[in-house]
């Protein structure tokens, strides 16, 4: 099996617009917005819910780097040949950082609960150490 020549590679696609940056502009915004929250909170559900915010940047960013326009599901035992796909692997990417981003925020709110009981606050800097 002989490679194929560079000519023959399907060249990557080319933004219609410059709006096709937009959905990275509004991730990175988002993260920022999220990271912004964390570094300023005083209070640890507050800081939950802000990393919250920067996994949504996530979401926006997987879902960006496997948008095509005018492509379809996945699916290609019904489609002609040449027909634009979108990219199945960022939207696998997606659903599992959603699943792990949910499991995530139980756990640390589970935590920050167990924190308020013992040491009556939510507030980081008042917790000054451990006690044994």
């Amino acid at each position: 099996m002989t490679p194929l020549p560079l000519a023959a590679l399907p060249a990557p696609p080319v933004p219609d617009s410059p709006l096709a940056v937009l959905p990275y502009l509004a991730a990175g915004w988002i993260l920022l917005v999220g990271v912004h929250g964390l570094v300023t909170s005083r209070n640890a559900v507050h800081a939950v819910g802000c990393l919250g915010v920067v996994q949504s940047g996530t979401y926006v960013l997987l879902l960006a780097v496997g948008y095509r326009r005018g492509g379809t599901a996945p699916y290609f035992t019904d489609l002609p040949a040449g027909t634009p796909v979108v990219d199945p692997v960022a939207q696998a990417l997606t659903l599992t950082d959603v699943v792990v981003g949910a499991a995530l925020t139980a756990l640390l709110l589970a935590l920050v609960l167990q924190t308020a009981k013992r040491h009556g606050t939510t507030d980081p800097d008042a917790l000054t150490g451990l006690r044994g």
